[in-house]
C-alpha cells in the first residue's frame, strides 16, 4: 500500500513540476558552437522585429545539443539544436526511444573548418597529410613499412620541411563538437589516404562488406577509423572547449599555436589572425562556397515537431532563419560569414521547413 501512495504522490508531482515548466514562453535552443553565432543573430532579429521572446541559445556542441535535444518530448527539454555535422542515425533512433519520432531538418548552409594562426606569425600553407601527421596519435613510420608508431613529429618543420620550425601546438574543440567531427573526417582522413597501404584497409572493408562478411568489414573499418581520426594526447593538440572567440585570443597571446574553428571566426577577427592555406587553396568565402577549398561542411539545426505549438513563436523563429533576407546571397547572416547555399537548396530546405516535414535517413 505504500508503494501505491509513493507512486501517486510522485505522478502528482511530476504533473505539477509539467503544469509550471509549460509556462515556457521562449524557444530553448542548443548545440554547435559553429552554428552559434549565425543562431545568435536571428533570434535578435527575431526578438526586436516579433512579438516573440527572444530565443535563449546555449553552445554545446553539435554532439551536447544533439544529447540534450533527444533526451525527451516536454518543455524541459531543448525545442530546436544546431550541428555543424549531420545527425547520425544512432542519434535518431536514440531521439526516437525516448519518444521524439518527428525531427525536421534544416540544411543552414556550408562552412569552412580552418587552421590560423596570429598575424604576428608566418603564415602557414599547410597539406592535408601534413595535418594529419602533425595531430594524429599514430602515424606511418617514417623509416618505411606498413607499421605505425606513436607520433614522434615534435615541430612543424620535423613534418615537413618547407613548414617553420615551430612546437606544434594546436588548439582545437572537444570530441563533443561537431568542427572536431568534420575536421577528423575532412582534414585527418583526408591527409592519412594518401598512404596507399591504409587506404587499402578501407576498401578491404568495402569488399568484406559487399562478400557478405559483415564482422569482418567492420573489424577492418574500426581499424582505419583508429588509424585516420584518433588525435593525439601527448600535448601536441589541446582542447580548447567549445569557446571559438576563446582559441581566437589564445591565437593572439600564442603567435606560435594554431587553431581550429569555423571561417565565420577568421572573418570576425581577420585584423588579429590569418587562416592557412590547405592543399594551396585559401579559406575565403568563394573558394569554401564553390567546394574547392577542401576543409569544408554542410550546417544545420533541427526541430522537435512536437513542440511547434506548444512552444511560443517555433514556426516564426524557423522563417525568419530560413528567410532571404536571413540565409540569402544577400542576407544578414552572409555579413557574419555563413556560406549561402544555392537558391534553389535554400527554397527546398524553407518549403520543407514550412512544412515541417519530418526527417528520413537513408
Amino acid at each position: 500500500m505504500k508503494k501505491k501512495l509513493f507512486v501517486l504522490c510522485g505522478a502528482l508531482t511530476l504533473s505539477a513540476m509539467g503544469a509550471h515548466a509549460g509556462n515556457r514562453d521562449y524557444i530553448s535552443i542548443v548545440g554547435s558552437s559553429t552554428v552559434y553565432p549565425f543562431a545568435t543573430v536571428v533570434a535578435e532579429t527575431f526578438g526586436k522585429t516579433s512579438k516573440f521572446k527572444t530565443p535563449k541559445i546555449e553552445s554545446t556542441g553539435s554532439g551536447g545539443g544533439l544529447k540534450l535535444f533527444c533526451e525527451g518530448v516536454g518543455v524541459q527539454h531543448p525545442d530546436i539544436t544546431n550541428a555543424s555535422r549531420r545527425i547520425k542515425k544512432s542519434e535518431v533512433n536514440r531521439c526516437a526511444g525516448n519518444g521524439v519520432k518527428d525531427i525536421v531538418e534544416v540544411k543552414v548552409g556550408y562552412d569552412g573548418i580552418v587552421l590560423a594562426n596570429s598575424k604576428k606569425a608566418a603564415k602557414m600553407n599547410l597539406s592535408r597529410k601534413d595535418i594529419y601527421l602533425a595531430l594524429a596519435k599514430q602515424v606511418p613510420n617514417p623509416k618505411g613499412g606498413a607499421t605505425l608508431v606513436d607520433n614522434p613529429y615534435k615541430t612543424w618543420r620535423d613534418v615537413n620541411a618547407s613548414l617553420p620550425d615551430m612546437k606544434i601546438e594546436v588548439l582545437g574543440p572537444p570530441p563533443t563538437s561537431g568542427t572536431r567531427d568534420a575536421f577528423v573526417e575532412l582534414a585527418m582522413e583526408g591527409g592519412c589516404k594518401k598512404f596507399d597501404w591504409i587506404k587499402q584497409i578501407k576498401q578491404d572493408s568495402k569488399k568484406a562488406k559487399k562478400a557478405g562478411n559483415k564482422s569482418r568489414a567492420k573489424e577492418l573499418k574500426s581499424r582505419y577509423k583508429g588509424i585516420c581520426h584518433t588525435i593525439r594526447e601527448d600535448g601536441a593538440y589541446i582542447e580548447a572547449g567549445e569557446n571559438d572567440n576563446l582559441i581566437v585570443q589564445k591565437l593572439e597571446s600564442n603567435p606560435k599555436s594554431v587553431g581550429i574553428f569555423g571561417y565565420s571566426f577568421l572573418e570576425q577577427n581577420e585584423d588579429k589572425i590569418q587562416g592557412s592555406q590547405v592543399d594551396g587553396v585559401a579559406p575565403e568565402f568563394e573558394n569554401i562556397a564553390d567546394g574547392k577549398y577542401p576543409v569544408s561542411r554542410a550546417l544545420y539545426f533541427y526541430i522537435k515537431k512536437a513542440h511547434v505549438g506548444k512552444i511560443p513563436g517555433m514556426r516564426e523563429y524557423v522563417a525568419e532563419f530560413t528567410s532571404e533576407k536571413a540565409w540569402g546571397d544577400e542576407g544578414y547572416l552572409a555579413d557574419k560569414g555563413l556560406i549561402p547555399m544555392p537558391r534553389e537548396e535554400r527554397l527546398k530546405f524553407a518549403a520543407d521547413a514550412k512544412m515541417l516535414k519530418p526527417l528520413k535517413l537513408n
